[in-house]
């Protein structure tokens, strides 16, 4: 929370030119292909973790399917989560959020420029759209990101919980490959009370392909995913 308002007021300086830009690019994607607006993210990732002193190690890189689409599903810890992997994943990817969550300052920037999607909760209807067009996207060579846990607690130091089944409907319809991602410490950033120099960790697990998992329910599914994040959670001693 510290860090969350120390990086806001460290960086107002640069809001008068950063989102705009943002803006900008995001209005206009036929303009601006989606490497340029995926690196406009990133390079606005760097500046915040720089002026917080938010260091994020990746691991696993050479895990990602080297071509196609897949899933990326994490364990959640708080609002630094889906930009730590942004920051890491070198190949654009986009994200599902909570419609709620995603028309503040900046968070509505990051979505317009990745285009991602937005999930209204309590509308089922949408929900299922939701599903069939990132299925087709994902099946048509997209990447994304989505948390299975649907929220989580504030300082949750590292703890995992229940994955939600219909996350992986969207796995199941596209037919390809799921990447689990351990997220270490992420919650620290912008979700608990410390301050100073933070490091995060991410790991970018071996895919599970379609092959492995197309036989299973997506309850199977889900808990063989929690399974492995689990499973490096205690080997990386967290």
């Amino acid at each position: 929370m510290f860090k969350f308002i120390y990086v806001i007021l460290m960086n107002l300086y640069r809001a008068p030119y950063i989102i705009p830009k943002m803006r900008k690019y995001a209005d206009h994607p036929d303009k601006y292909s989606e490497e340029e607006r995926y690196a406009l993210v990133q390079h606005a990732i760097f500046l915040m973790n720089r002026t917080g002193k938010i260091t994020t190690k990746a691991y696993g890189l050479e895990n990602l399917p080297k071509e196609g689409g897949y899933m990326m599903y994490p364990n959640h810890q708080g609002k630094y989560d889906v930009l730590g992997i942004i920051y890491t994943h070198k190949t654009p990817c986009s994200f599902i959020i909570d419609k709620r969550k995603s028309h503040t300052i900046l968070v509505r920037e990051v979505v317009d420029l990745v285009q991602g999607k937005r999930l209204e909760k309590n509308n089922p209807r949408q929900g299922i759209h939701i599903i069939n067009d990132v299925a087709e996207e994902v099946k048509n060579g997209k990447r994304y990101v989505l948390f299975p846990e649907g929220g989580y607690k504030f300082n949750n130091r590292n703890k995992i919980c229940d994955f939600k089944a219909g996350s992986f409907k969207i796995a199941l319809k596209s037919h390809m490959p799921i990447v689990p991602i351990a997220l270490v410490d992420s919650y620290k950033v912008f979700n608990s009370f410390h301050f100073g120099p933070i490091t995060t960790y991410i790991y970018y697990l071996k895919p599970i392909t379609y092959e492995e998992y197309k036989d299973m329910r997506t309850q199977e599914i889900a808990a063989l995913v929690k399974s492995r994040i689990e499973e490096k959670l205690k080997g990386t001693g967290h």
